[in-house]
Order: structure tokens, then C-alpha cells, then sequence
């Protein structure tokens, strides 16, 4: 399969203090990547770093065969990465429809997203397209986040724990999106701590510890034994 996104050897800091010490992660065109881990593990700084949100070495992240570490998160977008962000971000005086249209914007070019095949994605967002987009649910707040994210017709699009808080039907509805999303060809990157939730959708898996990755491989290949290591602390494996 072909590399889409690579991280090599990244590191991240914020200040003084280093989050990431020499991540390698591979997002291989169409597939779909879970990053799991505890608090604290380096999770939302590896997609921070990815989106162009915590500035890198040029070639720490590479995308397309293209060092992009040092670009800021317009660039990054403009480029074809897309983040739906952690806590969801939507502006408040904005109803739903243009917090949607809004993601519109970065656009690199034209694509499968549209309002139109966000509504059908999401069908209650079109029920609800004029309403201020903080006065839904939890759930219809997280679809319009990701509707966001998709107007932008992204080629990786980064998904920082979407289901944190959601009930889990919520959960199972929201994830039932992630074939139709896949299906248009781009890659997916969750960052999950339903480490369930997370194998169920994932074509590959990594495991970080305090920066560092502890585990990477096929969710079909790993044993609950191995993660809970990974989570906790144990040797390196690599599964293939």
C-alpha cells in the first residue's frame, strides 16, 4: 500500500517540555490508523504535530513524499490534512450549516464533500441546519465537526477522540460514518482511548507510552495481553 502520511522520528515540544521522542507511524492511502494510549500517553501532540499545530523539523512529517513539519495548519489543510479537533471547536454564533461551510474554505479543490453529501451522510444536520450549531446534543455537535472537516474534501482526515463523553450509541452511529468516509479514499487517523471501539475500525494500530510508540500492528494480530503491556509499560513489539 502507499504511503500517504509518514511520521519520522518525530519529536514535539511544548517550551521546554518534550512531548513526542521519535515517532514512527505510517498511513498507508485509504486505510484506517488508531493511536491509543493513556492520558498523557502523547496523543493529541502527534496529531497536533501532523495538523500543523505544533511546529516540527521539515522532515519529521511527510506527506505525499513531501516534508511538511515545519508548515503552519492553513498549509497543512491547504494540502489535504484535515483535524477534527478534540471538544469539537464549533463557533457558537454560527448555526450549523455555516459552521459546516466554514470548513469550505481550506479547500484545495474540488471532491465528494459537499453540503449536500454531508446532509446525507448526517441526515439529522440537514433537520437541523439552522440552528445554532453548540445548541445540539453532544453527538450532532461531533457530526458537525467532522461535516466540517470533510468540506474541506481532505485526504487524511485526523480525528482527536471524537468519542469522548458520547453515549454509545452515539458512539456506534457516528463510527458507522467512517466506511462511507473511507469509501471516497481518504485515510483516517483516530486518536481513541476506546481501545474496543478503536480495533474494531482500525486496518492498523498504534500503541504510545509517554511519547514513545510501544506497540504498532493489525488489530486481528494483537492480543489483549500485548496492549494492555503497551499501555502500561512493557518492551517494544512490532507486529507486521
Amino acid at each position: 500500500m502507499t504511503a500517504m502520511l509518514e511520521t519520522r522520528g518525530l519529536k514535539a515540544f511544548y517550551g521546554d517540555f518534550q512531548a513526542l521522542f521519535g515517532v514512527d507511524i505510517v498511513v498507508a492511502k485509504g486505510e484506517t490508523v488508531a493511536i491509543i494510549g493513556a492520558n498523557g500517553a502523547g496523543k493529541t501532540s502527534l496529531m497536533r504535530a501532523i495538523s500543523g499545530v505544533l511546529a516540527s523539523e521539515p522532515g519529521m512529517v511527510v506527506y505525499r513524499d513531501e516534508p511538511i513539519g515545519a508548515l503552519a495548519a492553513p498549509d497543512v489543510l491547504a494540502r489535504g490534512i484535515a483535524m477534527v479537533p478534540e471538544g469539537r471547536r464549533l463557533f457558537p454564533s454560527l448555526t450549523v450549516e455555516e459552521n459546516l461551510l466554514i470548513g469550505a474554505y481550506g479547500r484545495k479543490g474540488q471532491g465528494p464533500w459537499t453540503l449536500e453529501s454531508v446532509y446525507e451522510l448526517f441526515p439529522i444536520l440537514r433537520e437541523r441546519r439552522n440552528n445554532p450549531a453548540t445548541a445540539l446534543s453532544g453527538g450532532q455537535q461531533q457530526m458537525v465537526a467532522i461535516g466540517r472537516a470533510l468540506m474541506s474534501n481532505p485526504d487524511v482526515l485526523l480525528c482527536d477522540e471524537i468519542s469522548l463523553g458520547l453515549a454509545p450509541v452515539v458512539v456506534r452511529d457516528i463510527y458507522a460514518a467512517f466506511p462511507r468516509i473511507r469509501a471516497t479514499g481518504a485515510s483516517i487517523v483516530i486518536v481513541e482511548q476506546d481501545i474496543a471501539q478503536a480495533l474494531k475500525v482500525a486496518t492498523q494500530v498504534y500503541c504510545l507510552m509517554e511519547g514513545r510508540v510501544t506497540l504498532s500492528g493489525r488489530p486481528e494480530v494483537l492480543t489483549r495481553e500485548q496492549i494492555h503491556q503497551a499501555y502500561f509499560g512493557a518492551p517494544r513489539h512490532e507486529l507486521h
